[in-house]
């Protein structure tokens, strides 16, 4: 019997991306999320779709972007149909800054599940009915995020959960644990939406732009250093990665500066092909400053 599905082999070619950066005010992820859209978009602009008044602005004499002011209310289909005109206007890269607001912000889930509350006579049987009008809609606007063909970044604000737990017989104050969270940080958004994202960092004001990675996979860890800043050299390499391409391990290795770094590079490279690359790393590994501690490769 004949059928119309059909198989072929599965190839990595023009993947879409869906970044998350997530943090509190002052951890830069209006900065970051540009310097990345940067890398990624090459010579062309990319869209910002400004939720926090204009903000995003204040970076158009560093950054070549073109800009859209998103106001309330903060409806999922709001969000919905302004990423669409970007993409369709053909951005290769959309950032969005805030995407809390879909959640927490005038207009969002929240304050839409408030008023099916109080339309349906605010009385405990209705809770859980309020919210089937909010969610049926922002899992619409998921489902058409995912058919996107730019790459999205993705802005969330950041809470600072906590828990209290029993230890040795006394409550003690610990950070709240979360799959989609770190350290008590947890993203400010529809508690389903970061499963969707293809990689997420929280950023913290202490360090800004430094990524502590939530969600990275493996293909991804050779793209993101853990010590220091997301620049557009990040971007540029995902979209590399993102159109098809592979890493460049022979630059990931010499952009090593400790031998802790190397060592991390070293690891993420595929074991067959490390033997292409073992004179490259020992040249690197000894140019690098060799303390006490330093590991063996």
């Amino acid at each position: 019997m004949s059928t119309a599905f059909a198989f072929r082999p599965a190839l990595r070619e023009n993947v879409s991306l869906l970044i998350g950066l997530i943090g509190s005010s002052g951890s830069g992820k209006t900065y970051t999320a540009m310097e990345l859209a940067s890398g990624i978009s090459g010579e062309k602009p990319f869209a910002v779709i400004d939720t926090e008044a204009g903000r995003a602005k204040h970076y158009a004499d560093t950054f070549r972007f073109d800009h859209g002011d998103l106001k309330p209310p903060f409806r999922p289909d709001a969000y919905a149909q302004a990423i669409k005109a970007a993409d369709e206007a053909g951005y290769p890269v959309i950032v969005v800054d805030s995407f809390s607001h879909e959640h927490a912000g005038e207009g969002g889930l929240l304050d839409w599940h408030e008023e099916e509350f109080q339309r349906m006579g605010a009385r405990d049987a209705v809770k859980m009915t309020a919210w089937i009008k909010p969610k049926m809609a922002h899992k619409h606007m998921v489902q058409q995020l995912l058919q996107v063909r730019a790459h999205l970044i993705l802005c969330f604000r950041a809470e600072q959960k906590i828990d209290m737990v029993k230890e040795d017989g006394k409550m003690k104050i610990v950070p709240k644990e979360s799959p989609v969270g770190l350290a008590g940080w947890i993203p400010v958004c529809e508690k389903n939406l970061p499963y969707e994202l293809t990689a997420s960092f929280l950023l913290t004001a202490d360090a800004p732009g430094v990524p502590k990675p939530i969600k990275l996979q493996a293909q991804h860890r050779a793209l993101f250093p853990l010590d220091k800043p997301i620049t557009r050299e990040s971007g540029k390499q995902i979209a590399l990665w993102a159109a098809g391409g592979s890493v460049d391990w022979e630059e990931a290795i010499n952009a090593a500066k400790t031998d802790e770094e190397l060592r991390g590079v070293w690891s993420r490279i595929p074991r067959a092909d490390q033997p292409k690359y073992a004179a490259i790393k020992d040249k690197r590994k000894a140019s690098l400053p060799q303390g006490e501690a330093a590991g063996q490769l």
